[in-house]
């Protein structure tokens, strides 16, 4: 893990941890989702949109093996449905600001059901100014939702209802290589959400894609 990315998120969770540093940790996560997404803006401006669907690692184990597009779809549409479906109990930003067809997916899922080929294909697809824009959105209105937290919320867990509402909405893939993640998310406090997938996770497919990155602008 890059060691500064490694170290804000050492931070992060130790801060958390006490109620006096609390407000501090909060920042934190901002200052490290600040830093992760201005490295998905560098990719923006130095790949070309063919480069976005590339898969250089494509029979690898790994995040890298998926697409750069692909990851930021897969980010931002996890954290769209953890920060609201199940913390906020609202709708989610995907289905207010109608960016399925803006974005031009064929899925309303995180995609993890998607094999190699698929994840080329759907790459393929995607509008890339909108699904930055899906980011942008999603990012501010999850910084928001940290915001308005406070220190005793961090041990609140997901209940039956809204582990029931989230079944209902078809947003996770009945395929077992994504049904998965409704009880992964749902036996997380709002703290452990916090680390997965609102930054560790940015992290592990931020990481691969500059892999990516690299393989394909031939960086050391």
């Amino acid at each position: 893990m890059n060691k500064k990315w490694a170290e804000l998120n050492k931070t992060l969770q130790d801060q958390l941890k006490k109620e006096e540093t609390f407000t501090d940790g909060v920042q934190t996560v901002f200052r490290l989702r600040q830093e992760l997404f201005d490295v998905l803006c560098q990719l923006k401006s130095e790949l070309t949109r063919e480069e976005f669907n590339d898969s250089p690692y494509l029979n690898a184990e790994g995040y890298h093996s998926k697409t750069i597009a692909y990851s930021i779809w897969h980010i931002f549409r996890i954290e769209d449905i953890v920060a609201h479906t199940l913390i906020r109990n609202d709708e989610e930003l995907f289905m207010l600001g109608n960016f399925a067809y803006r974005i031009n997916s064929p899925i309303i899922t995180t995609g993890n059901e998607l094999d190699n080929k698929q994840v080329a294909e759907f790459s393929k697809v995607l509008d890339l100014d909108e699904l930055y824009n899906y980011g942008i959105a999603v990012m501010r209105s999850t910084n928001e939702i940290l915001s308005d937290i406070c220190f005793s919320d961090l041990k609140r867990k997901m209940t039956d209802t809204e582990k029931a509402r989230l079944k209902q909405l078809n947003v996770v893939s009945a395929d077992e290589k994504a049904y998965w993640l409704i009880d992964y998310w749902c036996g997380k406090d709002i703290k452990g959400l916090i680390q997965m997938p609102f930054t560790r996770h940015w992290i592990m497919h931020i990481e691969a894609s500059l892999r990516i990155r690299n393989k394909l602008l031939r960086i050391d």
